[in-house]
C-alpha cells in the first residue's frame, strides 16, 4: 500500500520562527504541535504551532523530499512560498483538522 504525504511549513504566533516538516497525517501532526505533545522538541520549546503552509503528495517519500527541498532555502524564499500559499499568514489548522486522523 502506498501512503500519501504532507510536507509542511508551521511558525509562532508572531510569525517569527519557521519549522518545515513532512509527516503521513498532516492533521494529527499539527495537533501535536498544538497540544506539544513531545515537549522536548523545537517546536514546542519555541511554540512553533501555527500552520501556515502545506503541500500534499502521492507518497510520503516525496513529502520527505521536499521537506528537505524547502529546509534548504534562505528564509526569503520560504516567505515568499508562504506568501503564494497564504497571503494572510492565517493558521490553516481548522482548515485540516478534520482531514486525516
Amino acid at each position: 500500500m502506498v501512503r500519501g504525504g504532507y510536507a509542511y511549513i508551521t511558525t509562532t504566533k508572531q510569525n517569527t520562527v519557521l519549522y518545515t516538516g513532512s509527516t503521513v497525517s498532516l492533521a494529527n501532526r499539527i495537533y501535536e504541535h498544538k497540544n506539544k505533545v513531545y515537549p522536548d522538541s523545537f517546536t514546542a520549546r519555541y511554540n512553533v504551532d501555527k500552520l501556515v503552509y502545506y503541500e500534499s503528495f502521492l507518497t510520503i517519500e516525496e513529502a520527505i523530499a521536499r521537506e528537505q527541498q524547502i529546509k534548504s532555502w534562505k528564509r526569503a524564499k520560504k516567505i515568499a512560498l508562504i506568501n503564494q500559499f497564504n497571503p494572510e499568514w492565517k493558521d490553516l489548522y481548522n482548515e485540516i483538522k478534520d482531514w486525516d486522523y
